[in-house]
This record gives C-alpha cells, structure tokens and sequence, in this order.
C-alpha cells in the first residue's frame, strides 16, 4: 500500500503560538496562509500542519500521489483503491467523502485508540 506524503495535522489553539514554537524547534513555514486559519510547516523530510478552529482534535493525514514535498509522483494508490483495500480488511470507513473516479477525494478511519486517520488525495 503506497499511502503517500505523510505528516500530522494538529488542532491548534492560537495558530501564531504555534508557528513561532515549531520554528524554535526548526520547522519553516512551507505551504498555507495563516489569514485562512492554518499552515503547513516542514523541517527535513517531516511535515506537521497547524490547523485553528478547523477541528477538534489532532489527526494523522496521508497524502497519496504527493511525496514529502507536496509533490506529484508518478505511480500511487488512489484514494478509491486504497479506501476499498481498508475497507475489505475489516476497517470502518468513519467519514467517506470519495468522489468521482478519479481526483481529489478523501476519507477517514479511526485506529483502535480513536485516533483519527485521514487520506487525503489532492491530484
């Protein structure tokens, strides 16, 4: 299973609190806007997402068809496959926003501890 550009997208209280924090540690602001409620920031091969107001707890995110940079790759799982490959070994879907045949789509899954788990394909 090819689940793509990982990192941890985490609920944030005060989004400029946490940037400055995370660029202590040396993370650098990468992708996002902070005037939209959120940033993607990157140290190395590691990504962490700084998400305000947008959801409650932390969650782990998977990119398919995007490496550690946010860039495309030629060869991955679609997000329909790897969601119907979960879904066969007895995992439960717990949000299905799949859509069309091909493109962006997403779902989630929660492990055995509530964590949430999101696949979130954008090519």
């Amino acid at each position: 299973m090819k689940l793509g550009c990982f990192s941890i997208s985490l609920a944030v209280k005060n989004l400029n609190a946490s940037k400055e924090f995370y660029e202590k540690l040396g993370f650098t602001v990468f992708a996002g806007e902070e005037a939209h409620g959120y940033l993607i920031m990157k140290n190395g091969d590691t990504n962490i997402g700084l998400f305000q107001g947008m959801f409650e707890n932390n969650i782990l995110t998977f990119n398919p068809g995007w490496n550690q940079n946010a860039e495309n790759v030629d060869t991955f799982d679609d997000v329909r496959d790897l969601h119907e490959q979960l879904e066969s070994k007895g995992i439960k879907i717990a949000n299905n926003s799949i859509t069309g045949e091909s493109g962006p789509s997403s779902f989630t899954v929660e492990d055995p501890d509530g964590n949430h788990i999101l696949f979130d394909q954008h090519v």
